[in-house]
């Protein structure tokens, strides 16, 4: 049994109120920590950074680790935008010496580590009104740009944490057998409230997409520079080199993720039982072969949830109250691309295409892609240079694959062309036509390299397109 500190933080627009059920249950049920702390910390003023919550916990744990009142190690559970600030915080000043951290076992519950869509709408009117009456119509501008999808804040962390991109090489990792080990419960249930529901989409639990919580990612430069015709692939060293629990939760909304005896879905109880027993599992987590072995654990439930998709007998017995629908079930793959030039400056009006090896005899399995299977595009507000796909990964296989003729090969191909920067300057050499070479990103066959995009997970892709410019941009003469 655990006989550490626990530290709990709340997400945007939330409070440590909302974590007293929590509390109440990890007290009765037999879970030993010396004692449970909640932070709050301010996310809906407009002038108030991620950064700044992280600065100003650092200086507040030091503080009560000095005076004896807090005792490393200490466990941390957080929420949704808690996520962010947990990660900033250990990245931002324990990244150079780990062995300082004060946290080992990070609990996350419905992290919203590579954003929210919610985040965007946040910002607007709607959002406005309804989170900012009672605060001078803040929505904390800042904290929700950190948090909208494919934000430049996401890009600069998971290359400070995670991820290290290629030709860099500090290899410096926070999470690890001898580091901090975190663990990701998300829910993919919507909100069964009417007032919510407008907020809804597959694959999310309400407010965080699963594959947007998962904390094990990958990154990948694709780069046009050299061969327009055969792009280079260079992958992403993964810092840790690990797999973290992840594990995704069919009866679970965002609301509910962090109350295990009040869930707002029915389901039957030995699922609903289920996440306080997780949460208290991960706290005594005890060893990293045990961490280890949790890793394939969740997996293994994570599968099982995305198998109600096609199992109408099993959501039936697991939802006594009424059918759910197949598409809550799908599993998705987030994609987050920034393209850039051959000379490192953004290129902010592009668009990729995606289509099967036979799309020129036949457009069927091009439209479908398009039309069923990327089900989101998100350009960013702060930077078009970046954007988020978001692709139905049940469809992909299911329905994509299907329409490709039987003696084709079975791949997923993408290609870009970019708007010209001016009349001196083109991208690539046929500035009409784009990008004449294409990349494969997935194939239904091969499961190792080809297959880079992996289910419930976001991919960061770098892209590089050569700038192209005129003859008349220089010229000799006798």
């Amino acid at each position: 049994m655990s006989n550490r500190d626990v530290l709990i933080v709340h997400g945007w627009s939330d409070t440590s109120k909302s974590f007293t059920p929590l509390v109440d249950f990890l007290n009765s049920s037999g879970f030993n920590a010396v004692g449970l702390w909640l932070g709050d910390y301010i996310s809906l003023d407009d002038d108030v950074k991620i950064e700044d919550v992280a600065k100003r916990m650092e200086a507040l744990v030091r503080e009560k680790l000095q005076a004896g009142e807090i005792k490393a190690p200490f466990d941390m559970i957080v929420h949704s935008t808690g996520g962010l600030v947990a990660r900033q915080w250990i990245s931002t000043y324990y990244l150079d010496d780990v062995s300082k951290c004060p946290v080992k076992r990070l609990v996350m519950l419905a992290p919203a580590n590579f954003g929210s869509k919610l985040a965007s709408m946040g910002q607007s009117m709607l959002g406005r009104v309804l989170k900012g009456w009672n605060n001078w119509f803040h929505t904390g501008k800042e904290m929700l740009n950190s948090l909208e999808l494919a934000s430049p804040f996401q890009w600069n962390l998971v290359q400070r944490d995670l991820l290290v991109p290629d030709g860099e090489t500090d290899s410096r990792a926070v999470y690890g057998e001898d580091g901090v080990w975190p663990f990701v419960l998300v829910g993919t249930h919507p909100y069964p409230s009417a007032l919510r529901q407008i907020v809804n989409e597959d694959g999310a639990d309400g407010t965080v997409r699963a594959a947007a919580a998962n904390l094990n990612t990958r990154g990948v430069t694709i780069d046009f520079s050299r061969d327009e015709l055969n792009p280079e692939v260079r992958f992403w060293q993964n810092r840790s080199g690990i797999t973290f629990p992840f594990a995704v939760l069919p009866d679970r909304t965002h609301a509910s993720i962090i109350s295990p005896v009040a869930p707002d879905v029915e389901a039957n109880p030995a699922a609903q039982q289920r996440l306080g027993a997780m949460i208290v599992g991960a706290l005594n987590c005890d060893s990293y072969a045990a961490y280890q072995k949790m890793a394939a654990d969740w997996h293994a439930l994570t599968e099982s949830t995305a198998a109600l998709a096609g199992d109408a007998a099993a959501r039936t017995a697991l939802f006594p109250g009424g059918e759910q629908k197949p598409e809550f079930f799908h599993q998705y793959i987030q994609v987050n691309v920034q393209v850039v030039d051959d000379h490192g400056a953004d290129v902010t009006d592009y668009m990729l295409e995606f289509s099967g090896p036979d799309y020129k005899r036949n457009d069927d399995p091009s439209v479908y892609f398009h039309r069923e299977v990327l089900e989101d595009v998100h350009t960013n507000g702060s930077n078009a240079a970046y954007r988020c796909f978001f692709v139905d990964r049940t469809d992909l296989l299911n329905g994509f694959y299907p329409l490709i003729g039987k003696s084709v090969e079975k791949i997923l191909t993408m290609s870009i062309s970019a708007k010209a920067p001016g009349d001196n300057v083109a991208y690539f050499s046929d500035a009409k036509r784009g990008a004449p070479g294409e990349m494969v990103i997935h194939s239904l066959d091969d499961t190792t390299q080809t297959r880079w995009l992996q289910r419930n997970t976001t991919q960061f892709v770098r892209i590089v397109i050569p700038r192209s410019p005129s003859e008349k941009v220089f010229r000799l003469k006798r």
